[in-house]
C-alpha cells in the first residue's frame, strides 16, 4: 500500500472513530502534516501551478517580521526552504500572475510602518525579484487577480495603526508597472472582499478611521467594475465588521463570516451574512459554533460547494449552503488559528499553516495541518 493510501485509510478510520465516540457524523478531519521550517502568522500562502504551496513572510512574534520563504509539497507532506524575499513583510497582499509567478506587495516590515514596495516570486527560478512600488504604502490592503491578467490592489493603511486609504491601483504584468484606478467611496483597512462571478470585485466592512480603542468599523460595501475602473456603493452588511473572512459560494453569492466590531476582543462575532449580487443586498446567515476574527485567509471554498472556516478558533467548521448550517470538523484542534492561512490543494484537501493561539505573547506556532473532506 502506498503512503497516500495508508493516509487515506487512517483518515477514514479516524472519521469512523469520531462518529462512534460522539454519535455525530463529522464533516471532515483535521490532522497534522509536516512542520513548517519557520513559525509564522499573517503570512502569504499561494497555490502554485505545480501544486506546491508558497509560504512567505509573516511574523514570528511581536516585531519579529520574516523575509524567509518555503514550499510545501503535498506529495511528500514536507516543507523545503527557498531564498528569502528582498524585504521582510507581514500582512502583505498577493495575487497569482499569468504564467504562474506570484506578486506580493505592501504589508509591514517592522509591525509599525507600512510598505509600498512589491516583489515577484519566480516559480521557475524559485527566487524573488523586485517589482517596483505602489503609489503609497499599504498595510491591511487586498489584492485581486482580474480577468485579463492585471492585479487590483485596494485600500489599506499608511501605518499599522492609522491612515486608512480609499485609493486603489492596478499592476500590469505586461509592463511591470502600477497605475492608479478609481478610489473606493470609503477608506478601509482590515476589510474583506471577493471576486464575483462576472469579474467585478466586492469589498466590505473594515476599519475606516480612528485608532484603538476608538476605531470606526464599517458595515458599508461597494463594488469595483474593471470595465469602468470605478467603485459604486451596494447594500450594507447587517453588522459592522473588520478582520473577518469572506468567500464566493458556488451559487455566486458571497459568504461573510465573523470579525469584530470596534470593541476588538470584546466584540467578537459568530454571526455570518450572505451577499446576493442579483439584489445587491446582504442577509443574515446561520451562526457559527464559535466567535471568530483575524481570519482573512482562513476561509476556503471546497470543491463540494461547502466552505471550510479554519481561522479564528481552535476548532474548524464547515458551512453547507444547501442546509444553511455549520458543522464542526473532526480530528485535531488547532493551536494556531489567529492569522493562519488555509490553501486549497489540487486534491481538494486544505493546507492550514501557522497562526498564533490564545496567548498572543507566545508568538506563532510552527505547525501545519491538512483538512480532508
Amino acid at each position: 500500500m502506498t503512503r497516500e493510501l495508508q493516509f487515506a485509510a487512517l483518515f477514514a478510520l479516524a472519521a469512523a472513530l469520531m462518529f462512534t465516540m460522539t454519535g455525530v457524523a463529522t464533516s471532515g478531519i483535521i490532522a497534522a502534516t509536516g512542520d513548517p521550517l519557520t513559525p509564522r502568522f499573517h503570512q502569504t500562502a499561494v497555490l502554485l501551478a505545480d501544486n506546491r504551496v508558497l509560504i512567505a513572510g509573516g511574523m514570528r512574534a511581536n516585531r519579529a517580521v520574516e523575509a524567509s520563504a518555503e514550499l510545501y509539497d503535498p506529495f511528500s507532506g514536507r516543507f523545503s526552504p527557498l531564498a528569502s524575499m528582498h524585504t521582510p513583510r507581514v500582512g502583505a497582499a498577493s495575487a497569482l500572475l499569468p504564467g504562474g509567478n506570484v506578486l506580493i506587495a505592501g504589508g509591514s516590515s517592522d509591525s509599525e510602518s507600512c510598505l509600498a514596495a512589491a516583489e515577484i516570486y519566480d516559480m521557475a527560478a524559485r527566487t524573488f525579484r523586485a517589482a517596483g512600488a505602489m503609489s503609497t504604502p499599504r498595510c491591511g490592503a487586498l489584492g485581486f487577480a482580474l480577468r485579463g491578467g492585471k492585479v487590483l490592489f485596494v485600500g489599506g493603511s499608511r501605518t499599522s495603526d492609522g491612515g486608512q486609504q480609499a485609493s486603489a491601483e492596478l499592476f500590469d504584468p505586461a509592463t511591470g508597472r502600477f497605475s492608479p484606478t478609481g478610489s473606493m467611496r470609503v477608506a478601509r483597512s482590515s476589510f474583506a472582499g471577493a471576486a464575483l462571478s462576472d469579474g467585478r470585485i466586492l469589498v466590505m466592512g473594515g476599519w475606516s478611521a480612528g485608532s484603538y480603542p476608538q476605531r470606526t468599523v464599517e458595515a458599508s460595501a461597494e463594488i469595483y467594475d474593471p470595465a469602468s475602473g470605478r467603485f459604486t456603493s451596494t447594500g450594507s452588511m447587517t453588522a459592522r465588521r473588520y478582520k473577518m473572512g469572506a468567500v464566493r459560494l458556488e451559487n455566486g453569492r458571497v459568504l461573510v463570516v465573523g470579525g469584530s466590531d470596534n470593541r476588538e476582543w470584546q466584540g467578537l462575532l459568530n454571526s455570518t451574512e450572505i451577499y446576493d449580487p442579483a439584489s445587491g443586498k446582504f442577509s443574515r446567515g446561520a451562526d457559527m459554533s464559535f466567535h471568530r476574527f483575524k481570519l482573512p485567509d482562513g476561509v476556503v471554498a471546497l470543491g463540494s460547494g461547502r466552505v471550510l472556516i479554519s481561522g479564528g478558533a481552535e476548532r474548524a467548521e464547515i458551512y453547507d449552503p444547501a442546509a444553511n448550517a455549520f458543522s464542526r470538523a473532526g480530528g485535531a484542534a488547532l493551536d494556531g488559528f489567529y492569522f493562519s492561512t488555509a490553501t486549497k490543494l489540487a486534491n481538494n484537501q486544505v493546507l492550514i499553516v501557522g497562526g498564533y493561539g490564545a496567548d498572543p505573547g507566545a508568538g506563532a506556532v510552527q505547525h501545519a495541518w491538512l483538512f480532508r473532506p
